[in-house]
């Protein structure tokens, strides 16, 4: 048949079907940009993992701003022994010209554009914790005395030297690059769900500043949007304000009108076949519907005991952990946690005033997060569960002004534990200064490929036609890391 009358017989019926309220439809996806006629040139993965996996969900933290890993995961004495002295005073000058970065990579001694080379002592103590003996920061005991449980990687590099490195951290792409899937994005995509109630990829806490990647940073981009992350509030009278029913409607009323609406979007398929973007919007309302039963149960904590709300402590950032643990517990997949939002680069930028910036932040997110790894073990789901705590790169070991340090994208630390991932071993490391990473040294997508693979899934097989992926962008599992 010829592809004019194929259309014409598709319109016929879409608009017989459908009467005016088709026709008013039509006009506005076409004005959205949503319909297209051309079928997807690919097939999504079966929803299923490529090989028996370690773990089914993960839980990611991510500390928007840049946390100093001098003053939480990897003490450097050398720093504060040789306080207020020049880098090129110290036995250690050499580290400023060593040429450590991959791909022929060498960078001069600069962070966010600057020289920051007398050396800024560090600003908290530190502690050996655990049986495994690892020192951890002052600032998070509660943190620390769940070590034996956690792999501290002490040697992650980023490119990016300014705030761009948060959409890096979660793409594994300079932001100048443009924008690509996140890791949240690849978990959904590649596997089933477990809930069917729930949406498998939640995003709680405020989002990334615009300028540093902003909602991008669980967005699925060319995977398709029904893989981008849902935010929800933990707010259990409001925790979805777009989906939420208009007041005095009743659950049968509006069964009916999503039942209308669903067969209104279906025949409109007929006009716009295998159009991802209408597939999504059709599973979005459907999604929406079940969540308004679903979602304000989990942010309910009523039938939580006094011992468990006390472990986690008060806050908006306690009450975000407990979620967490309530989510997987229902069987989502991806949790991404956001902490330090602030409306520009992040509330661990400390330029200045590290010793009071990190003091706070560190208070706000040490006892629940200890908590939650805590509540996993005890009730068995740290063993399936992934935990990553994680930031866009660390601080410099030489002084910005007189409190602070800058951006440091050459060595800094991010944690991981359970999920299959060893406890209580630490993984690379710095030079003397904290400088660079010298030892095991790995890209952020290394971070990724580490879940993926603890997930089951292999991201070569995860390839979109069409969409070449660079090595570098999908990264290689931490082997010295995982049970």
């Amino acid at each position: 048949m010829h592809p004019a009358l194929l259309r014409s017989r598709r319109a016929f019926l879409a608009d017989v079907g459908m009467g005016f309220t088709g026709l008013a439809l039509g006009a506005m996806l076409y004005r959205e940009g949503i319909a297209k006629a051309a079928p997807s040139p690919w097939q999504p993965p079966t929803g299923q993992p490529h090989f028996t996996p370690k773990a089914k969900s993960v839980i990611w933290f991510f500390m928007i701003g840049g946390a100093s890993h001098l003053e939480t995961f990897d003490p450097k004495p050398a720093v504060s022994k040789y306080a207020g002295k020049s880098i090129n005073e110290t036995p250690f000058k050499e580290v400023l010209t060593s040429p450590y970065l991959e791909n022929e990579r060498i960078v001069a001694p600069d962070a966010n554009g600057q020289i920051r080379t007398r050396l800024y002592p560090l600003q908290v103590g530190f502690k050996k914790r655990g049986q495994s003996g690892i020192e951890v920061s002052d600032w998070l005991p509660n943190i620390g005395d769940c070590i034996d449980d956690i792999a501290v990687i002490r040697s992650m590099w980023t490119e990016d030297s300014n705030h761009g490195a948060q959409l890096q951290f979660h793409t594994g792409r300079h932001r100048l690059d443009g924008y690509f899937p996140t890791i949240g994005a690849w978990v959904h995509y590649g596997l089933g769900s477990l809930n069917d109630n729930l949406p498998q990829f939640i995003v709680l806490g405020r989002p990334l500043a615009d300028c540093c990647g902003g909602m991008e940073a669980h967005r699925a981009n060319y995977l398709g949007p029904k893989h981008d992350g849902v935010p929800l509030t933990v707010d259990p009278k409001n925790p979805l304000p777009f989906a939420l029913p208009e007041r005095n409607v009743y659950l049968e009323e509006q069964q009916a009108e999503f039942g209308l609406l669903n067969r209104l979007n279906r025949l409109s398929s007929v006009e716009y076949p295998a159009d991802e973007k209408m597939l999504a919007r059709i599973k979005s309302y459907e999604l929406a519907f079940r969540m308004q039963t679903a979602v304000p149960e989990v942010f309910d904590f009523r039938n939580e005991d006094k011992k468990t709300l006390d472990m986690y402590g008060k806050g908006t950032f306690a009450k975000i952990c407990l979620s967490a643990r309530r989510l997987v517990e229902r069987g989502v997949r991806f949790v991404q946690i956001y902490h330090g939002s602030n409306g520009g680069a992040g509330g661990w930028d400390a330029h200045s005033g590290l010793k009071n910036n990190h003091t706070k932040n560190c208070a706000e997110i040490d006892r629940p997060i200890a908590a939650l790894l805590k509540d996993l073990k005890q009730r068995g789901l740290l063993d399936e569960t992934i935990v990553v705590w994680a930031t866009e790169f660390g601080r410099t070991p030489g002084s910005q002004g007189a409190t602070g340090r800058d951006h440091h994208p050459y060595g800094f630390s991010v944690w991981m534990a359970g999920g299959g991932i060893k406890g209580g071993i630490v993984h690379g490391a710095t030079d003397e200064l904290g400088f660079h990473a010298v030892e095991h040294r790995h890209y952020v997508t290394d971070i990724h490929a580490t879940i993926l693979h603890q997930l089951g899934l292999d991201p070569h097989r995860l390839a979109v036609p069409g969409r070449k992926r660079l090595e570098m962008e999908i990264g290689k599992p931490i082997k010295e890391i995982i049970a």
